[in-house]
């Protein structure tokens, strides 16, 4: 019962419907998480296993993010916060940021079994380019690495993931626009029970003088119950799930509709006894401190909210803020390029927004999360996969529904 896909191409949100009202701050050029200057994004598919290359056609899902805070995140790091809305999932180094504030790692998003391969990466990445004239890792550092599950769609038992995947993903990552859909992370994904993945969009925030400040948010999707679908606050999913109801009682002998059934509560049998998850990263060229990106890192849940989000037990809803605002170093006991004393307190000068005026950031965060969450689901496509099919969202028929909310 679920909705069929449209023959219409893949489109934005904001291409399908130009005129929906998606917040009041414009996006930025690219309407990207590469609208953030500095930030550089790779997206890569996986659809075969090198460990199992006798495996099942159509069985290998999967895919890998990788998102720099800068190019030279090894020597230079960046502020950051991390909000936990539910905590069944998993984002590596996490520890080390709440307890620092600095994030100096990639950001690497997988499948919840590509988690391992994913951390041994950014190592092997590290250790190609930054260890000494000896061949030594003389260096700390705790890869950040976050997940959701792909095994509807993708057997996970075939490590498709691989460290050279992320080697990789490092050394292309770009300031192009963001592949939207089935790509990176998100290639296995679902979400609102239509298929899902990664998803982006930024907003613009003026600020004093003329200047202005960029809010981004990258997301992989993989939440949520059709039932509770929204498009800025039309219930979408709810009017889907009611025709297709209707049409099935009206003919439940009729062939295709008997499929869609039997996938669809599949589907819902999956999900009901483990629904989830979703990993939002948002970033920012304002400089904000790490408490202040915590801040922002919670606003996440509002964007997720408005999609009809609401934070299952059992999903993993984890969200990270990161700032280019300011250039902190990494714990090299070194401060501008000369060595320190741990135990000589050094003081360190750094800009930051006044708190009295951080509404506009917030919001603009909330509004990027949202737009990114939809795009994930405009762009997917109809994938089979793992014995099972998941439909994309229909947007002729969602433009039919949405023209009285417009």
């Amino acid at each position: 019962m679920s909705c069929s896909s449209s023959s219409s191409p893949r489109q934005r949100v904001r291409d399908v419907f130009p005129t929906l009202y998606l917040g009041r701050y414009s996006p930025g050029p690219k309407n990207s998480l590469t609208d953030i200057p500095g930030v550089l994004v790779s997206t890569k598919s996986i659809h075969e296993s090198p460990s199992y290359p006798n495996a099942e056609k159509g069985s290998i899902n999967t895919g890998v993010t990788t998102i720099l805070p800068r190019k030279d995140w090894f020597e230079t790091g960046s502020f950051a916060g991390i909000f936990s809305f539910n905590g069944s999932g998993e984002m590596t180094g996490s520890h080390w940021i709440n307890e620092t504030g600095l994030l100096h790692s990639p950001i690497v998003i997988t499948g919840s079994f590509g988690v391992g391969s994913a951390y041994n990466g950014i190592y092997e990445s590290a250790i190609r380019d930054h260890s000494d004239d000896k061949g030594k890792a003389a260096w700390f550092l705790l890869p950040v690495v976050a997940e959701t599950f792909d095994g509807f769609l993708h057997d996970v038992t075939k490590f498709a993931v691989t460290p050279k995947h992320i080697v990789d993903g490092i050394d292309t990552a770009s300031a192009a626009p963001v592949q939207e859909g089935n790509t990176g992370g998100g290639t296995g994904m679902l979400c609102h029970w239509f298929k899902g993945g990664t998803g982006s969009s930024s907003r613009i925030v003026p600020a004093e003088a003329g200047k202005s400040y960029t809010v981004a948010a990258l997301v992989q999707t993989n939440y949520g119950k059709m039932i509770d679908f929204k498009i800025t606050g039309a219930p979408i999913g709810r009017l889907i799930w009611q025709e297709q109801q209707r049409k099935f009682e009206a003919d439940p002998t009729d062939p295709e509709l008997l499929a869609q059934s039997k996938m669809f509560f599949k589907v819902k049998e999956a999900k009901d006894k483990k629904d989830g998850s979703i990993i939002v990263v948002l970033a920012t060229d304002a400089p904000l401190h790490p408490i202040q990106l915590q801040r922002l890192a919670k606003r996440a849940t509002i964007g997720l909210s408005r999609v009809g989000g609401w934070g299952t037990n059992s999903s993993g809803d984890i969200f990270i803020a990161f700032s280019t605002g300011n250039g902190p170093q990494v714990p090299t006991h070194m401060a501008d390029g000369k060595p320190v004393d741990p135990f000589v307190p050094l003081r360190q000068a750094m800009d930051f927004i006044h708190d009295e005026t951080i509404g506009a950031l917030f919001e603009a965060g909330a509004e990027a999360v949202e737009e990114a969450i939809l795009n994930s689901i405009f762009m997917a496509t109809t994938m089979e996969g793992n014995g099972n099919k998941i439909e994309a969202l229909d947007l002729d028929k969602v433009k039919e529904m949405m023209q009285k909310y417009l």
